[in-house]
């Protein structure tokens, strides 16, 4: 089916038209772009970087404890506060004595053959 002149030049006026939309709707968006980045070109976002922190120990966190409180010691003009010379000794880790571990010996040797019995028992009943 053809298409009449008349039609022809009514497309070719929307196309146009809508071309003009277009690049006035491009520019509102560069535009609104700028504002969003700012000066220095960097884009602010909602959202904050999740990065993974570091873990720190308790002496450590306890040095920076006493550190804070003697800088505002300093700025409040008082005595610096006392400070630990050592930090406190971690407790010491428990020891079996001899027959204990005997025991936990004999028992864990129990526990492997009565498991070793079970499987060769499901073995058998699987063959039979």
């Amino acid at each position: 089916m053809p298409i009449s002149k008349v039609n022809r030049n009514v497309i070719e006026a929307a196309i146009i038209g809508f071309e003009h939309q277009k690049t006035q709707i491009d520019n509102q968006i560069a535009e609104l772009r700028s504002v969003l980045t700012g000066p220095a070109g960097i884009a602010t976002t909602s959202e904050a970087p999740t990065a993974k922190r570091k873990k720190v120990s308790a002496v450590a966190r306890q040095r920076m404890a006493l550190a804070q409180k003697a800088r505002w010691a300093k700025i409040r003009g008082e005595a610096e506060p006392r400070v630990p010379t050592t930090p406190e000794a971690p407790k010491a880790k428990r020891k079996l004595s001899a027959a204990a571990k005997a025991k936990l010996v004999a028992n864990l040797k129990k526990a492997r053959s009565a498991k070793a019995a079970k499987a060769k028992a499901a073995a058998t009943k699987k063959t039979v």
